[in-house]
């Protein structure tokens, strides 16, 4: 037995009570932080692989931005053929404003809709827990 500390048999080569619930509780214990070094190994690695995600998807985002910007010039160009380069370059910059603010809206919106930040069903959940053992401990 690795990590146990060796059992006094009693007068009938049986180890006693004493010896089997400590024996219980070191196990126990040895098994939570096994547990807990094992949680904790594969949020670090989680988060290592949401880390990657982010930049992946930060770089996507910025090539976005480049594409669009891009468009916006080729848009302003497809219309200076038919208006003047600035108003052109006027419908382009109105389109792209509008667009701003519907989705700046939608997301003032959803983030209205997403407060408190606190995660309310789990603190309910930990507080009908706690009520639960605390009627149980008075009885």
């Amino acid at each position: 037995m690795t990590g146990t500390t060796d059992l006094r048999p009693s007068a009938d080569g049986q180890p006693s009570v004493g010896d089997l619930v400590g024996r219980a509780t070191e196990q126990l214990s040895r098994l939570v932080r096994q547990e807990a070094a094992l949680a904790k190994e594969e949020l670090v690695e989680k988060g290592r692989r949401a880390g990657r995600g982010g930049g992946l998807l930060g770089a996507g985002a910025a090539v976005g931005y480049v594409g669009l910007i891009v468009l916006a010039g080729s848009a302003t160009a497809a219309l200076s053929l038919t208006l003047p380069v600035w108003a052109a370059a006027l419908v382009v910059a109105v389109v792209f404003f509008v667009v701003a603010a519907v989705l700046a809206a939608i997301g003032r919106d959803r983030l209205r809709r997403a407060a408190p930040p606190a995660p309310q069903e789990a603190l309910a959940s930990v507080r009908a827990d706690v009520e639960e053992i605390r009627e149980r401990a008075h009885r």
